[in-house]
């Protein structure tokens, strides 16, 4: 009997500890409860945000080296006359014209929206900044892509001329003119190239938000 009461006692009290510990659990958890939980497509963005950076660099330096190189597309032959001398200048074609403006337009814009890129890897889960540079990309590259076309059309005459309409080639005389408009057209189309490359990866990066 007395061995009875005492294996019932330390029933009892078994029970009653197990019952103690199971109230007492939560309170040792209770800190994760609080613990903030990080989204897990916040560093994927990050990263898309930090190459969106980079390639906009990129962009921004082949635009401004498209517009310089145009820009300063210069050639003076060196047989003058009196009365006539023989120079090339942008200038001299209407699509050159607007090429130069067209690339200074991009430049000026890539270099604004530098900041903007920076918000976006300082808050890669916001939607409004990168929202206005998909918008702006767009445009941007469709600009580029057109004054580098219309700029390619030039420099093809200048290089092969059309026999249809008796245009000769001038390339042979301008070499150094048109190696300079030939430059400029190139890099113009790396930078519309990289503005769309941009405006996939923003795509993307809104896609996943």
């Amino acid at each position: 009997m007395a061995t009875a009461e005492k294996s019932g006692e330390i029933a009892i009290n078994m029970s009653e500890t197990k019952a103690s510990t199971k109230g007492k659990a939560p309170l040792l958890n209770s800190s994760k409860a609080f613990a903030v939980v990080e989204p897990p497509n916040r560093g994927a963005k990050r990263g898309i945000a930090i190459g969106d950076f980079f390639l906009r660099l990129c962009a921004l330096g082949a635009a401004l080296g498209a517009a310089i190189s145009m820009g300063t597309a210069d050639q003076l032959l060196p047989f003058t006359t009196q009365f006539l001398q023989f120079e090339a200048q942008y200038d001299d074609f209407d699509a050159f014209r607007y090429f130069v403006i067209s690339l200074a337009m991009v430049t000026g814009y890539l270099l604004l929206s530098l900041p903007f890129s920076i918000v976006c890897i300082i808050r890669p889960l916001a939607t409004a900044p990168r929202l206005f540079l998909v918008i702006f990309d767009s445009i941007m590259g469709g600009v580029t892509i057109a004054a580098g076309a219309a700029a390619a059309a030039i420099v093809y005459v200048a290089h092969t001329g059309n026999p249809n309409t008796n245009w000769l080639p001038i390339c042979q005389q301008y070499g150094d003119y048109c190696q300079s408009a030939s430059g400029a057209v190139i890099g113009s189309l790396i930078a519309g190239a990289v503005l769309f490359f941009i405006v996939i990866l923003s795509a993307f990066a809104l896609k996943r938000s």
